[in-house]
């Protein structure tokens, strides 16, 4: 039995020498990355000639364990049981079944456990071939290489897109609206939408955009599609329209009594009304929504956009943009936002 786990752990190194960058100093650099809450609403989005009971506030939520191949046959549970090398709380048996689990963390670093789902998509990237370069998180492996990004609304002011592109940032996610939390729900534009937009094209920088969802039903997540497709003209984009549905954890939300069967209802309904018109769709998440939440199965025809401010993606799913910390300093933006990173294929 040591004899196999040796001689696996002898091939997961070659692996590793042979699939990440050289020369590297370290082989898992760790990153520290301050964050808060993927579902924390940070201020209030109140009109500024509106001051009413009813307010619609709201703000973007900017809220594996896997286990070697054994090419000599399926791991058992006297294996498990009989190798200290093998994490026992990896790997569940049930009536002979075997289960993989996650054990991952919040932002509060509460702790969950849930079962990964072998139907979904499991996540290509190895957590070694992750590194720093000064306040960046970046991935090289033999597959794919990685770019930077920044996710910007109102809340960041002018920007000096100019500068950001200089610092090294190719692509931005900007908020194109959001509907309000309040129980009347009005849909609204960002109101830095355009300069953003414009800025950023200029630039030379890489766009999406983005729509904080509060929709409650299939009905408000196509008007809320439809909202973003009147707002975007027919404006070419270089990255995908996100739908970005979040709880609201510091105040009373229409969406609050929201299933998850409702959310992933809703994500498909606005997915498809943005995919009909051209554009390329995508979701936002986190761990939580993934565990608990959002059905991925459902959603398996659209990329997403995974937010987690670890040192490391804990989830064992595909992603293709990380948003890695909410707390950046970026020049050419004036206090915090946030940042990200796109995981991109090698030609």
């Amino acid at each position: 039995m040591r004899k196999k786990w040796l001689g696996i752990a002898l091939m997961v190194f070659t692996m590793f020498l042979t699939g990440c960058m050289e020369g590297r100093t370290s082989a898992r650099t760790e990153v520290t990355v301050d964050g808060e809450s993927e579902d924390e609403l940070q201020d209030d989005e109140l009109s500024e000639d509106k001051a009413s009971t009813d307010e619609e506030q709201q703000e973007e939520d900017q809220s594996s364990a896997t286990d070697a191949d054994d090419s000599s046959g399926a791991v058992t549970e006297e294996d498990v049981l009989a190798d200290d090398s093998f994490p026992d709380d990896d790997v569940v048996f049930t009536g002979g079944t075997q289960k993989k689990m996650l054990h991952f963390v919040d932002v509060f670093q509460n702790h969950y456990e849930v079962e990964i789902n072998p139907n979904i998509e499991a996540t290509p990237y190895d957590d070694q071939c992750f590194f720093s370069e000064g306040n960046k998180v970046m991935y090289e492996d033999a597959n794919y290489t990685s770019r930077q990004g920044v996710d910007v609304s109102h809340h960041q002011g002018a920007i000096d897109w100019a500068r950001v592109k200089a610092a090294g940032y190719d692509f931005a996610f900007i908020r194109i609206g959001y509907r309000g939390y309040g129980t009347t729900g009005s849909v609204n534009l960002d109101r830095e939408f355009y300069n953003n937009l414009k800025g950023a094209q200029v630039a030379g920088i890489d766009v999406g955009v983005y729509f904080f969802s509060q929709a409650i039903s299939k009905e408000e997540a196509i008007e809320e599609a439809e909202f973003v497709l009147d707002a975007l003209k027919g404006v070419a984009l270089e990255l995908p329209v996100v739908f970005d549905p979040e709880n609201i954890l510091d105040d009373v939300a229409r969406t609050d009594n929201v299933s998850g069967e409702q959310f992933t209802e809703n994500t498909i309904a606005f997915c498809e009304r943005i995919r009909q018109a051209g554009y390329e769709p995508m979701i936002y998440s986190n761990m939580l929504w993934e565990a608990y939440t959002l059905d991925l199965e459902q959603l398996s025809a659209y990329p997403v956009w995974y937010a987690d401010y670890e040192p490391l993606p804990q989830t064992p799913y595909h992603y293709v943009f990380w948003q890695y910390n909410n707390k950046a300093t970026v020049p050419g933006i004036s206090g915090e936002t946030d940042v990200n990173l796109q995981m991109m294929p090698r030609a």
